[in-house]
Parts: C-alpha cells; sequence; structure tokens
C-alpha cells in the first residue's frame, strides 16, 4: 500500500508508491560514458581557454599552466557576478536586487576520463580541500551570505561538459530550500533540544534499514522521506554546522565514504548521472546547536512532472530501505 512520509527537518511530505515498486533493472536510464576526442578547456595544456585560475594545487609549474591536480577557475558564464554593490529596488510591490555574486568551477581531476568512482581518496581529499579553502577565502567577502557547492555528473543532471567538475556559487541570501532546513531544525531543536540529524544518525544507525555504510566519522542512508529514488545523504556523526571547519580526520574519512558511495552507485544504477549537492550553515553565523551540514546525492532517474510541481509533493517509486539495501550489498570489484 501507498506510504506518505514526512520530512522530519522540513516538514516535506513524500509518497512512497509501494504499489508501483521500482528496482535498479526497471528504470529506463542512459548510463554516463565520457567520450573524450572532442576540444576540452579543461584539460591540460588548455589554461589559457579559462579565466585565470583563483586556486590551484600543483606539483609543478606556474599558474595557468600544466602541472596541476585540482583547479578552480571564474565561471565563463556566470549565472552572478562579483563587480557591483549589493543594492535592493522596488518597482511597487515587486522587490529585486543586483545580481551580485561568485561563480566558480572546481575542475576535480587533470585526467578527462576520471570520475568520483575512478579517482583516488587522495585525490577527493584534495578536492574536498578546495571546497575549503574557496569557502574560507569568499567568506571574507561580508556581501556574500551563502555558498553553494554542486555537481551536475552527465547530460540529464544539468552538465554542459563531460569534464568531471563541480561548481560553486557565492549568493547573497540564503537559498529557500537551506533556510526551510535551517528552520525546521530550530523547531525540532526547540521543542526536543536536541538535533534532528544528530537523531536521525542515532536511530539509523541502530536499526540499520537505511544504512548505506558507515565508517567512524559518518553515515551515508536513504533518508526516510526522499523525494526521489536512490537518494543518498552523507552526514558526520559529529556535530557540525559549517563543512569549513571540518579537521583533517574527517576530510580524509569523507573522501573514502564518497569514493565508496560512488562506486557502489555506479555499480547498481550503471553509471547514472546524478547531482551532488552541500548544504551547509550561512558563512557568517555562529555554530549552530540546531543544524548539521551534510552531502546529498540525488541520481537522475525520475522525472519531475505535473504532480510534483501542483501539490509540492514529490513521487518516489523506490523505497529508501529497498535502495539502501541494494547499495549496501552491491560489490565494488
Amino acid at each position: 500500500m501507498p506510504e506518505l512520509r514526512k520530512d522530519p527537518i522540513t516538514g516535506r511530505w513524500v509518497i512512497i508508491a509501494t504499489d508501483r515498486v521500482r528496482r535498479p533493472s526497471d528504470f529506463s536510464r542512459e548510463s554516463v560514458i565520457v567520450e573524450g576526442g572532442r576540444f576540452c578547456p579543461f584539460c591540460p595544456g588548455n589554461e589559457m581557454k579559462t579565466p585565470p585560475e583563483v586556486l590551484a594545487y600543483r606539483h609543478g609549474g606556474g599558474s595557468n599552466t600544466p602541472g596541476w591536480s585540482v583547479r578552480v577557475v571564474p565561471n565563463k558564464f556566470p549565472v552572478l557576478r562579483v563587480e557591483g554593490n549589493l543594492e535592493r529596488h522596488g518597482e511597487g510591490m515587486y522587490d529585486k536586487m543586483d545580481g551580485l555574486g561568485a561563480h566558480e568551477v572546481i575542475i576535480e581531476t587533470p585526467d578527462h576520463d576520471a570520475t568520483l568512482a575512478t579517482l583516488s581518496e587522495k585525490h577527493i581529499e584534495s578536492l574536498l580541500w578546495a571546497f575549503r579553502d574557496r569557502t574560507l577565502d569568499l567568506k571574507r567577502d561580508i556581501r556574500f551570505k551563502y555558498i553553494l557547492f554542486f555537481k551536475n555528473h552527465g547530460e540529464p543532471a544539468g552538465a554542459t561538459l563531460e569534464h568531471s567538475h563541480s561548481q560553486l556559487i557565492a549568493l547573497p541570501v540564503v537559498p529557500r530550500q537551506v533556510q526551510e532546513e535551517i528552520d525546521g531544525s530550530k523547531r525540532y531543536y526547540d521543542f526536543k533540544e536536541r538535533c534532528v540529524y544528530c537523531d536521525m544518525i542515532r536511530q539509523d544507525a541502530e536499526s540499520g534499514t537505511r544504512v548505506v555504510l558507515e565508517t567512524e566519522h559518518f553515515l551515508a542512508l536513504c533518508p526516510y522521506a526522499p523525494r526521489f529514488p536512490f537518494e543518498t545523504w552523507i552526514v558526520p556523526r559529529k556535530h557540525f554546522s559549517h563543512f569549513e571547519t571540518s579537521d583533517a580526520p574527517t576530510v580524509e574519512n569523507l573522501a573514502w565514504v564518497l569514493r565508496t558511495l560512488f562506486r557502489k552507485v555506479d555499480r547498481v544504477l550503471e553509471k547514472p548521472p546524478f547531482n551532488f549537492i552541500l548544504h551547509t550553515s550561512p558563512l557568517h553565523e555562529p555554530s549552530m546547536l540546531h543544524y548539521h551540514w551534510h552531502l546529498e546525492i540525488i541520481p537522475k532517474l525520475t522525472k519531475v512532472a505535473g504532480f510534483e510541481w501542483g501539490t509540492g509533493f514529490y513521487l518516489n517509486p523506490t523505497p529508501p530501505e529497498e535502495a539502501a539495501k541494494f547499495l549496501r550489498e552491491a560489490g565494488l570489484s
């Protein structure tokens, strides 16, 4: 029988359509295959085809030359621009502000064919340090209120270039979805005097039915009320509200978790397109007892259609318990 499940953080309702339950093999999907052979501005030797780098980890050579392992450049076609002032305007009853912000591309590897599933743990760790370093640098600009790191892998997920990369956008406002999580977490904390994410970690780790993998530092799980089939969260066991405060053992372990999880996803779902999002606290807020940074991985297996747009409900044909079981039991050979 179908179930209505309520997300304990945002209060969002999800329909788990058990009458039309779908296993991994039931989804019509197109695997992401990196073909190469075409000009790629992110490949070594083409550094002058991108805007000048703002950060690079390199083994040799000078700025904007080959020899790098991770490279960060401004987006050539930014959705927001650093230049200007944060001016708010009114047009009668309507509000607007200048398109102020920063939009950068993290070129994750010089290897055109590599993915997060095939990169080494040490390389993924470097990528995570790049996220942290860029956050700490942009945090000095008081005009920015929030930084979103995200990755679109594969054309169905929004990627326009196949060379492995992620992006960051620094915003002058806190995104509504993040604010809903913060507000929902605060309501839970005010009522129970506990962090909802910490409670979720304790309960799910004890039951194990939605756990994909766990380590000393992290729990990877399919959330109780997932919007999408095989949606998976990575949540630190220790309470941290800001990603940029993570210490070296945490970052090192997260690299292992990410590589392992994406290898499982590739095996179970045959290299699907996906979106990867880092949710953390607003830049200038002090440490929050009620909010917990986390990563969300969303394979692109279904489409949002009229019912979802019309109601705000999400329709998910795969119970998270089933999704977690498939991922948990996936081998890595």
